[in-house]
């Protein structure tokens, strides 16, 4: 005769409290209940399995017999419910994230928001900084880089590669020279990074165009961004950082572009914090779908 999970657990109880009363409460059932489904169990098995004495209640033979099976049934299923995701573990606690500030502008807000979303008690500190973060300092939990270091005690994963091209706003090609070819550049004013503030080659731009002189210049992607918004001149955008300047367009697509990827970086001895590597593949996994999102309406 088969026996649910339940009649075990209630079984269990029974037979390590030796008392109905005792099993109640650590089931949090009354006695009685716990005699009934007792006498129920029995009769399912049509066995005795506890005799009742001053004492308590003690094993039959039966009883010993279905104890054993009943404790090989109690491992299983908690290694079934260990594995099992609970949707309501939520992560908790304060995560700080250092990015550069292309990334923490145009992509972080939208993703962080929605990990944000799915848990309430978290709180994420968005660091946006042009340069590379000292994880060994503790300056951040975690890193985007637009390079993968090779020294330090450091964890590196490739989050996703994005697309960069030449743009100008609407207003400044509309009275600037015509721009038909990359030879064309040199007649206009070009906006990039401060030469001496870059501060990782991947972000050279401009001189793998062969563009030298830079008349509008920031350590900063988003004031870069908005000097060409105002028709500043032309500059290297992320694809995925066009929605948030409608009237800027790409030019030279097929001539000139840019392939550039970003990283996760975190410190080797978080690589077994569970809390950390939940939130790390969340926002590499919200990051990767975000630029896809933002490139496809390019």
């Amino acid at each position: 005769m088969q026996t649910d999970w339940d009649d075990l657990r209630v079984f269990l109880a029974v037979a390590r409290e030796e008392s109905l009363s005792a099993a109640g409460k650590v089931l949090r059932l009354d006695p009685a209940t716990v005699g009934r489904r007792m006498q129920k169990l029995e009769r399912a098995l049509q066995a005795n399995l506890f005799s009742k004495s001053p004492q308590g209640y003690a094993l039959t033979d039966a009883g010993t017999a279905l104890l054993a099976r009943a404790v090989q049934a109690e491992a299983a299923m908690r290694a079934v419910v260990a594995e099992l995701p609970d949707p309501s573990d939520q992560l908790s606690g304060q995560i700080r994230v250092g990015a550069p500030d292309g990334a923490a502008n145009y992509l972080l807000p939208q993703v962080c928001a929605e990990i944000s979303a799915a848990n309430p008690a978290l709180e994420i500190q968005i660091v946006a900084l042009p340069r590379v973060f000292n994880l060994s300092r503790r300056e951040a939990d975690m890193a985007i880089a637009v390079s993968a270091p090779t020294a330090g005690r450091l964890v590196v994963q490739k989050i996703t590669e994005y697309r960069l091209h030449l743009a100008a706003s609407e207003s400044y090609l509309a009275h600037a020279p015509a721009i038909k070819s990359a030879r064309d550049l040199r007649d206009h004013r070009m906006v990039g990074y401060i030469p001496d503030m870059i501060f990782d080659r991947e972000l050279d731009y401009l001189a793998d165009i062969g563009i030298k002189k830079v008349p509008l210049a920031s350590n900063s992607v988003s004031v870069q961004l908005n000097m060409i918004r105002q028709g500043g001149g032309v500059g290297v955008v992320h694809d995925f950082a066009l929605y948030a300047a409608p009237t800027v367009r790409r030019i030279l697509v097929k001539e000139i572009s840019l392939r550039r990827a970003f990283y996760l970086i975190r410190h080797e001895d978080d690589r077994r914090n569970p809390r950390l590597s939940r939130f790390a593949e969340a926002l590499s996994s919200g990051v990767r779908a975000e630029v896809s999102r933002l490139e496809a309406l390019t």
